[in-house]
């Protein structure tokens, strides 16, 4: 274990320790209003743990490995000691699992336990990440006084309102995870890993997809078919949405997020929120992916969370700090949005033109999307393969059109909510719209920074379509371009769009279609890029 936590602290270049030296108590029982027993690991300095600040992580994943080693570790020997809890039906602790749902009255049943414990010291702070920071907010609401401070980080207070959308359903979230939940704890489940992988990504060709879970894991799995049957705003999923509790939360909360996370837009809308209620609340975001890991969220565990804890204040920063891409430098701003970036619409033009010209008259692009070969995602919004991609080879694929500026005369700095307003018509009624915002450097990369999608239903006439990309904050260096990719598809990000507008659990038929862009003075597509065109900083 010494071993381990010196490793850790050269790679994640952390302050050194306050001791190396912890002891693990196993198999704490906690237990629950209905009678179930959850079980939790505490750990905590060998010597002087009673009365330090308790840090509550409660995890679906279990509560060795890698969680411990990378996060559990460095925590309690910095100042904290630590409660890591396998939630219900996981790892051990009883009932049955049913994922995202027992959270709130668990979790409140978890809060009474420790406090009540004669090891507990007065202050508590709830982190995780994921999954354990959705735990986080299932409880936000009446949290007891003790609680000090909240860091969710790549969560929100919804999980599947954004990748259960009805208007763009995000298949490899749910089958990604759905695969992890349903497969973690079958023996030597760490060597068929990539076995495991590759049976999800075949499994979410499977037609119909009712019958992917099967392939997928091996057998049925519940939470897979709720997905396919009940998109984001059926009442089945109710208890899963925790949006109206976050303006309540008393705690101070530092949220940590990645512009390439899943879960961005519900961070972020969480955010707005607690902003709108006076909480002052703290937001970082960084380059990264829903998987990605590094030390900020320790640091911030560290520097917010343990003086919060302490009665004390924080070190000062700004509300909200941003790794601007491009310019790869982390800036500070006061809101979000911020100030000072106002939007501007780069037209569309015949022939593969971007500009913030209005559009001249001009034939409009057209391509054919088929579903039997759908066109696929490259980078972007992923659990696991997503983020900055060399976007080339997609954007020489037919189904794929590319408009682009000239080369940028000076820095353009965009930070904020990107959108797009597509002019677009099918050969048949239901078809989708993807949209991705691109930098094309000098040597003529194309790197991905944003994207989105938009379903469409009556789509066989001209019609205004709205996309909402992904937040970012990116610089386009002078010199450099800016691409807009128009395509319709990015499988399996997206579940593919049959053409038939058959439910997405039981459609088996596969329709191909011609797709077309308009971009003329009647009808001008564009991106509206919430600029800052200047080299000012």
């Amino acid at each position: 274990m010494k071993l381990t936590s010196r490793i850790l602290e050269r790679s994640l270049k952390l302050p050194p320790p306050q001791t190396r030296d912890l002891a693990v108590h196993r198999d704490l029982r906690v237990p629950m209003r209905d009678g179930a027993v959850l079980l939790a690991d505490r750990w905590a300095p060998r010597s002087g743990a009673e009365g330090l600040p308790t840090l509550l992580m409660r995890s679906p994943y279990g509560r060795a490995g890698l969680i411990s080693n990378a996060m559990v570790t460095p925590l309690a020997e910095r100042g904290f000691q630590v409660l890591i809890q396998s939630t219900r039906g996981s790892f051990g602790s009883g009932g049955v699992s049913d994922p995202l749902r027992q959270e709130r009255e668990d979790g409140l049943d978890t809060l009474d336990w420790v406090i009540a414990q004669p090891w507990f010291g007065e202050a508590m702070v709830l982190f995780g990440a994921s999954y354990m920071g959705f735990v986080q907010w299932a409880v936000a609401d009446e949290l007891p006084p003790q609680v000090k401070a909240m860091i969710p980080q790549v969560s929100e207070s919804a999980l599947t309102r954004e990748f259960l959308r009805s208007d763009g359903f995000s298949l490899e979230t749910p089958f990604s995870w759905g695969g992890v939940v349903a497969t973690q704890e079958r023996p030597l489940r760490l060597l068929r890993i990539r076995s495991q992988s590759r049976r999800i990504e075949r499994a979410m060709r499977t037609l119909p997809l009712k019958d992917a879970d099967v392939k997928a894991v091996g057998e049925r799995s519940q939470y897979l078919q709720d997905i396919l049957a009940h998109d984001a705003d059926d009442p089945f999923w109710s208890r899963l949405d925790h949006r109206e509790r976050v303006a309540k939360t008393a705690a101070p909360v530092s949220s940590i997020g990645g512009w390439y996370d899943i879960f961005l837009a519900g961070q972020l809308r969480d955010f707005r929120t607690l902003q709108e209620a006076g909480k002052n609340p703290r937001l970082t975001i960084g380059p990264w992916t829903h998987a990605e890991r590094n030390n900020v969220a320790i640091m911030e565990a560290l520097e917010f969370g343990l003086a919060h804890a302490r009665g004390e204040a924080p070190p000062d920063r700004a509300p909200v700090r941003l790794y601007v891409m491009g310019e790869e430098a982390w800036r500070d701003f006061e809101s979000w949005p911020p100030p000072g970036h106002e939007p501007l619409r780069f037209h569309l033009q015949s022939g593969g033109g971007l500009s913030a010209e209005a559009p001249p008259e001009g034939e409009p692009s057209q391509y054919r999307y088929d579903p039997a070969d759908p066109t696929p995602a490259v980078g972007g919004i992923s659990m696991m393969h997503g983020g900055r991609k060399d976007n080339r080879a997609l954007e020489s694929r037919p189904d794929v059109l590319t408009f682009t500026t000239a080369p940028l005369e000076a820095d353009v700095e965009v930070v904020g909510e990107v959108s797009a307003e597509i002019w677009f018509q099918s050969s048949l009624p239901f078809a989708d719209v993807f949209v991705r915002l691109c930098d094309v450097d000098e040597e003529g990369k194309s790197s991905n920074v944003c994207d989105g999608l938009t379903r469409l239903t009556g789509a066989d006439i001209p019609t205004l379509t709205e996309v909402n990309l992904w937040a970012t904050a990116h610089r386009f260096k002078r010199g450099h371009r800016i691409r807009v990719q128009v395509s319709s598809g990015a499988f399996p990000r997206y579940a593919r769009n049959h053409g038939t507008g058959e439910p997405i659990g039981t459609a088996i038929e596969l329709r191909a279609a011609d797709q077309t862009v308009h971009h003329d003075p009647a009808r001008p597509s564009a991106i509206i890029l919430p600029c800052k065109a200047s080299a000012d900083k």
